[in-house]
């Protein structure tokens, strides 16, 4: 190799290297930004929590609900389920269960369990051919409760059926093992009642926490029995969806940027959902693709509606407590990424969509997309250029600073913002396992999370089959004298 060809690859060495730092410390000021946004958002809320939700169930305004229920191979969970649900507090409401052609006893328990009746049905929506429905049940001891037994077509497609079945003019859509706070239909439907004239809020989602290492109470997880897990995997995911919510969708929200409503439990408007089609079958991220289809909507019919985030936790899941389906869940989450943002491609840095296609897609791009390839260069040029001699070593530890402590400061940041807003975890032994793992996050955790992302990209790229997202849960999060009496 001649001299200039390695003075040049010095260069680009170097090159890469200013644009990596560039990278970090701007994305450092942007979660920054986001956290004094989110800052101000809680602080001008704070003291209503308890308030604020006690007059919703006596407004004559308040619409009805559709609970759809996608299920697939769920015999040990759908009737606990089920029955949570029939117990929540809102005024009127239907639960559809959508039997997505499970191979094992799901619609057997149902019938068994709720004496459902095989009915006449009948499709209100057009919404779009879904697989074939094979009967519809309704129970003859709670006549708001529906069984949709179909042949398998995936998430998607069940809700898409859920839809045609339901007859309110709102949908929840909602994962079979979510656990739910008691007020939580009531916290996230609030927004849509509290809308100004002429203000239309069309999708609505709010905080989603970990239940593992909590009381569940027949379904319900009220904020006195909250306790964080023992499990150090399940607590830095804690530490993950307090910086995602609290931080991330709170500050996005604030500017009609929000891409996401969570799958597991989120509102929508049914006439704009059946507008834009519906979900899209074969997806794997079905939630936030059709979220960016509803923002393309708005700005393409110069409408005014908004897609709302609820800061207050409103539900509860249960996270894999092993690498093996972590790993899983996380390269699936990349990949359905990918996929929306690949098939929206037009919007980004395009003008005709506002603020979401120059802020919200690209940031989602560069920054949640592509994060990984970028932090696994960080750390490789890092480790290069120490070996070949051409980075110092004052330089080195400069830019592995740089890269480790803005994980640490946000993570520590979202768990600051958590026990100054809600202080869900009230036992100081939990506050400081949660600082200390915030603390240590960037040093082995975050490393790892990036190398799954990274994979799920090129899974997505190379064009991964989709199919259902099961995770193998050990029912940690549940009281075994609840599920018990529910089976």
């Amino acid at each position: 190799m001649n001299g200039k060809t390695l003075d040049l690859l010095i260069a680009l060495f170097h090159g890469i290297t200013l644009l990596i730092t560039i990278y970090v410390v701007g994305v450092t000021l942007l979660y920054l930004a986001l956290l004094l946004i989110s800052f101000k958002k809680l602080y001008k809320e704070k003291g209503l929590k308890n308030i604020q939700y006690d007059n919703v169930l006596n407004e004559s305004i308040t619409p009805p609900l559709s609970i759809i229920v996608p299920a697939y191979n769920e015999e040990a969970n759908i009737v606990w389920s089920v029955r949570s649900l029939l117990g929540i507090n809102y005024k009127v409401y239907e639960i559809v269960v959508v039997n997505d052609g499970s191979r094992d006893e799901t619609v057997q328990r149902m019938i068994s369990e709720f004496q459902m009746v095989e009915i006449e049905h009948k499709v209100l929506l057009s919404l779009k051919d879904t697989k074939p429905i094979r009967s519809v049940y309704r129970s003859a001891r709670y006549s708001n409760l529906v069984l949709v037994d179909k042949e398998n077509g995936g998430k998607a497609d069940a809700l898409n059926a859920g839809i045609n079945i339901s007859k309110h003019p709102y949908f929840v859509s909602l994962d079979g093992d979510t656990v739910l706070d008691p007020n939580a239909f009531i916290k996230v439907m609030k927004p849509i009642i509290d809308a100004k004239p002429g203000e239309e809020i069309i999708a609505t989602g709010g905080s989603v926490g970990i239940a593992n290492g909590s009381y569940v109470d027949s379904g319900f997880l009220g904020e006195q029995n909250v306790a964080l897990s023992r499990n150090p995997i399940v607590v830095m995911q804690v530490i993950e969806y307090l910086r995602a919510f609290l931080m991330g969708r709170i500050g996005l929200s604030r500017y009609n940027l929000l891409l996401i409503v969570s799958g597991a439990f989120g509102v929508f408007k049914k006439d704009w959902v059946v507008k834009a089609g519906g979900y899209e079958v074969g997806t794997i991220g079905e939630d936030m693709e059709l979220v960016v289809r509803l923002h393309a909507m708005i700005r393409e019919e110069k409408s005014k509606a908004r897609i709302v985030y609820v800061p207050d936790p409103v539900c509860w899941t249960e996270a894999p407590e092993n690498f093996k389906i972590l790993k899983r869940q996380r390269t699936r989450w990349h990949r359905g990424l990918f996929e929306s943002l690949w098939r929206h491609k037009r919007m980004i840095f395009n003008p005709k969509y506002g603020r979401i296609g120059l802020v919200a897609m690209p940031y989602f791009t560069v920054v949640e997309l592509l994060g990984p390839i970028i932090e696994f260069f960080g750390y490789v040029l890092v480790a290069a250029g120490l070996f070949m001699g051409t980075l110092s070593i004052k330089i080195a530890l400069l830019l592995a600073l740089a890269m480790l402590s803005y994980g640490m400061i946000l993570s520590m940041g979202a768990v600051l913002l958590e026990e100054w807003s809600w202080n869900r975890y009230r036992k100081v032994s939990d506050l400081v396992r949660l600082f200390f793992y915030a603390f240590t996050e960037s040093l082995w955790y975050r490393p790892i999370a990036a190398y799954w992302r990274l994979i799920g990209l090129i899974e997505a790229i190379r064009g991964k089959r989709h199919q259902w997202g099961e995770m193998t849960r050990k029912g940690s999060a549940i009281n075994s004298k609840q599920r018990d009496a529910a089976s």
